[in-house]
């Protein structure tokens, strides 16, 4: 039974996970490696599971994932509880490890933060990741919460629809000039175009829906950063598909151009969290939907 379990070797495997390595969690956890290495062993023997590979970062099996899950369950309704009673004599601050995909933290989430009330002492701990990978960060117990377009909960999460993010796709004048000047079914498959990274699939949605026979540009600029990704498109790189809160100053002024009005795509966002009866937590979760719903479509 999980109530079976030692928890300063839970807490010592939950240590492993966010630090790394063992010797980061020993100089965390002020104890020896050869300390943290024994209270991991003890505790896939109680378990009688492996529960973590031991690489370089080490990496969760799917028994160590169910274990982390409910160290890092048990750490924050500890904080909160002691918060509770007024025993907050070591100072320390409600964790919330949170993800998040690029674009919203570019342009709409960390407003949302702000809005937590300060007494509640939170820090963030943020992780990028694309809205469609969120989810299993969340599944893994690796954060308490996610911005994720998957509508269906998560095992032991709740859910609420945050609103749609719309991309336009765009490009510079002369860009489009130069390489698009001709039907969108004939040039888009060959014209250079952004991307963010390899999961990134928006762009050629796009080019699908103009030509949907023909194969993506091979002529491909992979750029990992949401402000990056626009910098690329301005200055002329390439075309691509730019969120509208982020498009807009730009077609105003004319440095970009929408290659196609009537075909926007809208992104459906959700919120994902942990079922926990945590007051950070929870005016997190307010916090993010309020400013979402002003935000997004």
């Amino acid at each position: 039974m999980i109530t079976d379990l030692p928890l300063d070797h839970v807490r010592t495997l939950l240590a492993v996970v966010d630090e790394g390595t063992f010797d980061a969690a020993a100089t965390a956890l002020h104890v020896t490696p050869s300390a943290v290495s024994q209270r991991v062993k003890a505790l896939e023997q109680r378990t009688g599971r492996v529960l973590l590979t031991r690489t370089k970062p080490v990496r969760l099996t799917e028994s160590g994932v169910l274990v982390v899950r409910f160290a890092r369950q048990l750490a924050h309704l500890e904080r909160d509880t002691r918060a509770e009673l007024g025993l907050t004599d070591t100072g320390e601050p409600v964790r919330l490890a949170v993800a998040v995909n690029a674009d919203s933290l570019a342009t709409w989430f960390l407003p949302a933060l702000v809005e937590v009330p300060a007494r509640l002492r939170t820090c963030f701990e943020l992780r990028r990741e694309d809205q469609d990978h969120t989810a299993t960060l969340l599944r893994d117990g690796l954060v308490m919460a996610a911005v994720t377009s998957l509508a269906e909960p998560v095992t032991g999460c709740s859910v609420r629809a945050l609103g749609n993010m719309r991309y336009r796709p765009v490009a510079t004048p002369a860009f489009a000039a130069e390489w698009l000047s001709g039907p969108l079914h004939a040039s888009l498959p060959t014209a250079p175009v952004v991307v963010f990274d390899r999961r990134d699939d928006l762009q050629d949605r796009f080019t699908r829906a103009h030509a949907p026979d023909a194969p993506p540009s091979r002529h491909r600029h992979h750029i990992p950063s949401s402000e990056g990704f626009l910098d690329a498109v301005v200055a002329g790189l390439g075309w691509g598909m730019v969120p509208q809160a982020q498009a807009a100053a730009h077609l105003r002024a004319g440095r970009l151009v929408d290659l196609d009005a009537e075909r926007p795509i809208d992104v459906p966002l959700y919120w994902q969290q942990w079922k926990l009866d945590s007051p950070s937590l929870s005016a997190l979760a307010d916090a993010v939907t309020a400013v979402a719903a002003t935000a997004l479509r």
